[in-house]
């Protein structure tokens, strides 16, 4: 198991609230009973409450989940770039306009939660397969320096994050 003991240098102080969520533990453990708990969670949404916006202009249930699964996928992108040593600086994304050109209110939940799940299955490979030095090592994106394992904390408390919002504010 790689070490939990993230300093400050390896991810931007913008993510801290996420990594906060995460707490210590194996991180594709984590990720494994996240991915499990959503599909569970999602699943006990009334159909009515998926198209819900508790204010005119926020997202939707369906939004918000395709919104962790781009940005999952963003995240993981970071992360194999980081890990090839590719020395490019990755940009950040609007996850705005990912939204808003998604057309998740048109599709099934089924559907999202099927692709939440692939992603996820194909974030714990892609972790699985880096050994240690390449969970250590550190890149540049959105402007700051951040490492593989960071990433992989901060895919886990975004999602948590989400979470914790439709709880409190759409059901």
């Amino acid at each position: 198991m790689i070490s939990t003991d993230l300093s400050a240098s390896e991810y931007s102080p913008y993510y801290q609230p996420y990594i906060d969520r995460v707490g210590a533990g194996d991180v594709l453990e984590i990720l494994k009973v996240n991915c499990e708990a959503i599909d569970a969670f999602m699943r006990t949404i009334p159909d009515d409450r998926l198209s819900f916006q508790y204010v005119e202009g926020k997202w939707t249930i369906k939004q918000i989940l395709l919104h962790m699964i781009d940005t999952e996928r963003v995240m993981c992108y970071r992360a194999l770039c980081i890990a090839r040593m590719d020395q490019i600086e990755l940009l950040g994304f609007d996850h705005d306009a990912y939204v808003d050109s998604s057309h998740a209110k048109k599709r099934s939940m089924k559907s999202l939660l099927n692709e939440y799940k692939a992603v996820r299955s194909a974030t714990v490979a892609l972790y699985a397969s880096f050994n240690e030095q390449a969970w250590l090592r550190k890149g540049k994106a959105s402007g700051s320096s951040v490492s593989v394992r960071a990433l992989a904390f901060i895919i886990a408390g975004h999602e948590k994050h989400h979470v914790e919002l439709i709880r409190s504010l759409y059901l």
